[in-house]
């Protein structure tokens, strides 16, 4: 239970570091574009995979901190418990066919881009979009280790 929460918040974690990066690169392609003219179709791309990569990747350590969004209607004022039992019920019935759903539905998408090597359509784009589907993974990957852990930890009794 500990191990695969520690797993998922360290994948979770090391990703985020890559926030400031896709900033930095961002205001680079901005700069590059506005003020000298010149594109930077491969750094804007990779900023978009670096997205990808925190939105899918981050996932399951948002869960796990329970800081993900919900409504909070009759949540908020509830104890612990009813609190705890509420996510076990939600993420069963809802997280869990969405979690399936997802990972299913990629895969043939996934071994496509890698069967043909999939490259990106935009002059001077990259040349590793197969790698960037990859990474849709990563969101049911997450999501399903963080839900296990809180299955795990049992904390609705």
């Amino acid at each position: 239970m500990k191990t695969i929460e520690k797993c998922t918040n360290f994948i979770g974690e090391k990703i985020s570091y890559l926030i400031p990066v896709m900033t930095i690169m961002m205001v680079i392609v901005i700069i590059s574009r506005y003020f000298f003219g010149i594109g930077r179709t491969g750094m804007q791309e990779l900023v978009m995979y670096f997205h990808a990569m925190v939105f899918l990747g981050c996932a399951g350590l948002v869960f796990n901190k329970d800081e993900h969004v919900r409504v909070d209607i009759f949540y908020r004022g509830s104890s612990i418990k009813y609190k705890n039992l509420i996510n076990l019920i939600c993420g069963a019935i809802f997280l869990l066919p969405v979690v399936v759903f997802i990972a299913f539905y990629s895969f043939d998408l996934i071994v496509m881009a890698w069967s043909i090597k999939e490259i990106s359509t935009e002059a001077g784009g990259l040349p590793f979009v197969y790698l960037q589907k990859s990474l849709i993974l990563l969101f049911p990957l997450t999501l399903l280790m963080a839900l296990c852990s809180y299955i795990l930890k049992k904390p609705w009794k």
